[in-house]
């Protein structure tokens, strides 16, 4: 087992809420009059603007490019010492994707000033409760920004070719590794931080303190130390959006029920490598998760064909 059963139920557990409350701010973007009157599911405006238009066949396309050149350029940043940019870029992002799922259940406003705060603390002055609250809101306001340019078959031809490029990011090229260790030089980090001893102020600090080093992926759960206080489990941010996306696309075409089923199975495939996985050993998540969406995806059929 990966980690201990208690860290790894915890994992589990923000992994499927974040799974959940992902489908619910999507489904509050729908345009339900609208959607009754054109006979497809519609979606209302975002609070930040214009969604990116997309060839909804297609649309994996622009998806996978960004996600090789968002790396890059971060790999770049870190290279030369320019932090400072990607905690900015970092920073856009998130106030960016809270605003958006904040106010599918408060009024702009107050989904503007909550967006503020919390990105700001996020990474100013990190700390195991506002890392990990955060993280289950910022995919859901990404998945209610991208679900509409997706359809079935390009969601599901994006978790293949995102999980073939975490394997090889992983065990291959390896610069997923080195991604996430410039990550933690920075101290902000994509992804939930699951700390075997929960302590006060900085999240990152506190694991520096200790002197160790940490050695992560930002697809899959790693220990950050050899001791037990500075360890940290942890979960990429890919691999809770990738499944959410999956998950929201089945909402935009089958419906609330059948999307529902989505989380569990890829909380299955989750929780299957987190128990099979050695510990201090490096792994790719995406390939378990997307085998597990694609099985709750064949579930959703059945329930899909029954209601």
């Amino acid at each position: 087992m990966k980690y201990n059963l208690t860290i790894t139920s915890i994992l589990l557990v923000i992994f499927l809420l974040s799974q959940f409350l992902g489908i619910a701010i999507v489904y509050n973007y729908i345009d339900v009059e609208k959607s009754i009157e054109t006979g497809k599911t519609e979606f209302e405006a975002l609070p930040i603007g214009e969604r990116p238009q997309m060839d909804e066949q297609f649309s994996y396309i622009p998806i996978i490019i960004m996600v090789i050149v968002g790396t890059v350029l971060v790999l770049l940043l870190m290279k030369y010492n320019l932090q400072w940019i990607w905690k900015l870029w970092f920073l856009i992002a998130v106030i960016l994707s809270l605003i958006v799922a904040f106010t599918a259940f408060i009024p702009a406003k107050y989904a503007l000033f909550g967006a503020l705060l919390f990105g700001l603390w996020k990474v100013f002055k990190p700390n195991f409760w506002v890392q990990n609250f955060t993280e289950l809101f910022v995919y859901g306001g990404l998945a209610a920004i991208f679900v509409p340019v997706f359809n079935l078959w390009s969601v599901s031809v994006l978790l293949v070719l995102i999980s073939i490029y975490d394997a090889y990011a992983v065990w291959k090229s390896k610069h997923m590794i080195t991604l996430a260790q410039s990550q933690a030089k920075s101290q902000i980090f994509a992804g939930l931080l699951i700390p075997y001893a929960i302590k006060k102020g900085n999240l990152f600090l506190s694991q520096t303190k200790e002197k160790s080093k940490v050695t992560k992926t930002t697809t899959t759960a790693k220990t950050a130390s050899s001791s037990n206080k500075a360890r940290m489990a942890m979960l990429g941010g890919g691999d809770m959006a990738f499944p959410l996306l999956f998950a929201g696309t089945v909402l935009k075409q089958w419906g609330l029920w059948p999307s529902l089923v989505i989380p569990f199975f890829a909380l299955l495939g989750l929780g299957v490598l987190l128990f099979v996985a050695q510990e201090k050993k490096f792994y790719p998540a995406m390939p378990f998760i997307s085998a597990g969406c694609f099985l709750g995806l064949g579930v959703a059929w059945l329930i899909n064909l029954m209601i």
